[in-house]
């Protein structure tokens, strides 16, 4: 394992470029950072509220995830996100001009007529849509339910599942027939069938919201957090309190668990030579940091390693 950077507030949503640097949010901070190779950290956008997730999209584009604010607490442990922020500024998906940092609002409900509340994280299918994540807003005695969405090419917007337990991240098979969610509260990896680009194919009940239940965490005290796909089709998804990354195979068997040093271990992305370069968030120490990966990571749509 290798630092990049620390000093960031909360990093999230990491994104390798092709000039070797990564751009992430900052949560607290509520800024996208770019990290150089060298671990210099330069604004790229302040987007206000609370940049989640962070994904480039068509166009050279970024686009976030924005769940209106956290407030944060900070001991001996590090820095994390508590309840809704005292100055909430609503949930929306944003899109951010990557020249000048200007921040365009282009949701900010589901297609429902009801507010989305916290969006989370996000994913490009190859027509262009955004496959994303509402984790919903927990405040001191009471959590919203959460749901999974669907902003098309043409700027409509569709709510593919609720309510879900706070989903939080989310990906593609590498032939874009399956959608991965991971649940963050149950420790939950779930599955939805893709039947075309922003529809899936619903289980029957029992299945709480029309998604098969692939893998859950094990006895010990796991959240799942945001994740990625490798080009086989393991999902690896960012694993809490334990902290580390849980490869999941496509038919819900664990890989492997990489243990890592932080209980805050939210998010994985891959780039460098042949995408064997996982580079990981470590929110609560608030550090950046990459290591060799023994298999390749998927190309993401529109990126550009």
């Amino acid at each position: 394992m290798r630092e990049i950077t620390s000093g960031l507030t909360f990093p999230e949503g990491p994104v390798a470029l092709a000039d070797g640097s990564v751009a992430l949010v900052e949560i607290q901070r509520r800024t996208i950072t770019r990290v150089a190779p060298d671990g210099a950290k330069f604004i790229v956008a302040e987007t206000g509220g609370g940049p989640n997730g962070l994904a480039l999209g068509p166009n050279g584009a970024f686009y976030v995830t924005n769940n209106g604010g956290f407030e944060f607490h900070e001991d001996e442990f590090g820095l994390r996100p508590t309840v809704q922020a005292l100055d909430y500024s609503g949930g929306r998906l944003e899109r951010v001009d990557a020249s000048s940092g200007s921040v365009t609002v282009l949701h900010r409900d589901g297609g429902t007529g009801h507010p989305l509340r916290g969006p989370n994280d996000l994913v490009f299918d190859r027509e262009g849509g955004c496959w994303f994540t509402d984790l919903g807003k927990r405040r001191a005695r009471d959590l919203d339910y959460g749901g999974v969405y669907y902003a098309a090419p043409d700027g409509s917007i569709r709510e593919i599942a609720h309510p879900v337990m706070t989903p939080n991240g989310i990906g593609l098979s590498p032939d874009e027939k399956t959608l991965y969610v991971a649940e963050t509260e149950g420790g939950r990896l779930w599955a939805f069938d893709i039947e075309e680009p922003g529809r899936i194919r619903r289980q029957p009940w029992p299945s709480p919201h029309g998604g098969r239940m692939l893998y859950t965490a094990g006895a010990a005290y796991e959240r799942f957090d945001s994740l990625a796909v490798e080009e086989s089709g393991n999902i690896c998804v960012a694993t809490l309190m334990n902290g580390g990354i849980s490869v999941v195979s496509p038919s819900g068997d664990l890989v492997e668990f990489v243990r890592m040093p932080d209980p805050y271990t939210t998010n994985i992305c891959f780039g460098g030579k042949d995408r064997k370069t996982a580079f990981v968030t470590l929110s609560s120490s608030g550090r950046l940091v990459a290591m060799d990966w023994p298999r390749a990571g998927l190309k993401l749509n529109f990126a550009t390693p």
